[in-house]
């Protein structure tokens, strides 16, 4: 049955080719990133409470929370962080399976919003991230500059992150100085007490007044309206307005404060070549492709660029994160070339031009081979497959040497090719299967180790693994069925193959 299958060229060969087309769409169709795609069971739990401080928020938000999300299974730790405005929480899972975890988040998020009530009204709703891989670092910095620290820089800064947020491929865009907006309101102290007036009614009157309330609906001659009060007001003016109610009936607001246009209290500052600038940190989703995805970017910057005269802003890359991978590529790359010729090389030199080829021929075959298994299990073409890669580069063709040579001995002696390969095959088989497994068993318990470095490993041992079981493919099947069809013949030696037989049976 062996000997049929090696007879059958035009099996072989259709095979070879259809995995050299489909390995190299698949290399080329892998998406492109620095690390593969981990999820360290992390999660980060963001509430934002404007205006308190560090005390205010641990007291009023932190504890609480805390305390909610206590009975959440599976919990390795929980570390809080309060400072003013912002409670930080992060939560660490035990090492679960994929489905398990999605049910832990899902507890998660069901605790955290039945706790809203036990929030201030003045909290902003928690924002839930999962820390993985693809969103623990920027896939790219983005620097927006402007000629000042002015309106019209966050306005174009607010619009270019809306604009970034809805590229393929992004999670989210994290900013550094860009603060929001606010009307502030100054009160005159001195203007309070001689009006009777505590700080305090100042601020229920803002409280009670700027917003907007929902009124229900009311029903006029069979028609439904919905009722809104609107209070909320982008005006200074509208809000110095208000009534204050006190002793000496209502007053004015703007009578005891000054209400102008603001922005927040900044916490972090940035600027680029000595000018005001804001930063955009761009985080990429889970498996999508870093080198397509800084390509959409910087096609988005040269567009904007264009327009610098009429928006006043410049946009720059200040940090790539493809570079890391693009140097990896290049290097797989590189050492696939120059192994290819070192291995035609060599197999010249020793066995002749048709046999070195056709052993050579096989490097190509199983990294083909190779890469559409791993597309077709989800993989991303990333630092850890190419390092396995370049490992095993290697080993790939250390079966079909052992191989080959075994044929070419018995081509030596007479034998056909087809004949040859069989006979070949009875007696390297075991031995050569044999070396395999044991380099298999060398890389396989790196798959075992725990924790988050176990995650980062593994990938390296299978693909070490997976490529030399398909080297053997190549070096049982593919190979021998070749120099079947190659009739090779030493019957009547060539000049130089009188020299390579002199030269190896010294």
């Amino acid at each position: 049955m062996y000997k049929r299958l090696l007879q059958n060229h035009v099996l072989a060969n259709l095979t070879f080719g259809l995995v050299l087309v489909i390995g190299l769409i698949a290399y080329n169709t892998m998406p492109r990133q620095q690390d593969p795609t981990i999820n360290f069971n992390w999660i980060s739990i963001i509430t934002a409470l404007p205006g308190a401080s560090a005390e205010d928020v641990e007291k009023r938000v932190t504890d609480p929370l805390e305390e909610a999300i206590r009975g959440v299974p599976d919990m390795k730790f929980v570390s809080s962080n309060s400072r003013e405005n912002i409670s930080s929480l992060l939560v660490r899972f035990e090492d679960i399976d994929e489905r398990m975890f999605d049910k832990r988040i899902a507890d998660l998020r069901r605790e955290i919003q039945n706790t809203k009530d036990l929030l201030p009204s003045e909290a902003v709703e928690s924002i839930i991230l999962e820390i993985t891989t693809a969103n623990a670092f920027p896939a790219a910095m983005i620097a927006v500059q402007g000629v000042a620290d002015d309106e019209n820089l966050r306005v174009q800064a607010k619009n270019i992150k809306k604009a970034l947020e809805q590229v393929k491929g992004v999670e989210r865009v994290d900013t550094i100085a860009l603060d929001d907006p606010e009307l502030q309101v100054r009160f005159d102290a001195h203007a309070l007490e001689a009006l009777g007036l505590l700080p305090g009614q100042l601020a229920d009157t803002v409280r009670v007044w700027f917003r907007d309330l929902s009124a229900g609906s009311v029903d006029i001659d069979r028609q439904s309206w919905l009722v809104r009060l609107s209070g909320k007001d982008s005006d200074p003016q509208a809000l110095g307005a208000l009534p204050i109610t006190g002793l000496q009936g209502d007053v004015p607001l703007a009578r005891v404060a000054t209400v102008e246009r603001a922005r927040e209290k900044a916490t972090q500052k940035v600027s680029l070549d000595g000018k005001p600038a804001i930063l955009f940190a761009v985080m990429k989703q889970d498996k999508a492709n870093s080198l397509d995805l800084l390509a959409q970017l910087q096609n988005y910057l040269d567009t904007r660029n264009a327009q610098t005269q009429s928006t006043g802003v410049t946009l720059t890359l200040v940090d790539d994160q493809t570079v890391p991978t693009r140097e990896a590529i290049a290097v797989m790359e590189s050492n696939a070339l120059v192994g290819f010729l070192l291995v035609l090389a060599v197999t010249w030199l020793f066995l002749g031009f048709r046999l070195g080829l056709l052993t050579t021929i096989g490097i190509p075959f199983t990294l083909a081979a190779t890469f559409w298994v791993l597309s077709s299990m989800g993989e991303t073409l990333n630092v850890s497959v190419l390092l396995g890669v370049v490992i095993v580069l290697g080993m790939l063709v250390d079966d079909a040497v052992v191989v080959v040579e075994s044929i070419y001995y018995r081509l030596q002696q007479g034998m056909d090719g087809i004949t040859a390969a069989v006979e070949a095959m009875r007696e390297v088989a075991l031995p050569v299967t044999t070396a395999v497994l044991t380099t298999v068993a060398a890389f396989l318990p790196l798959m075992l180790l725990p924790g988050i470095l176990g995650k980062f490993m593994q990938v390296i041992p299978m693909v070490v693994t997976l490529a030399l079981f398909l080297s053997l493919i190549e070096a049982f099947w593919m190979l021998p069925a070749h120099v079947g069809v190659g009739k090779i013949d030493f019957s009547k030696l060539s000049r130089i193959q009188q020299y390579r037989q002199r030269f190896t049976h010294v």
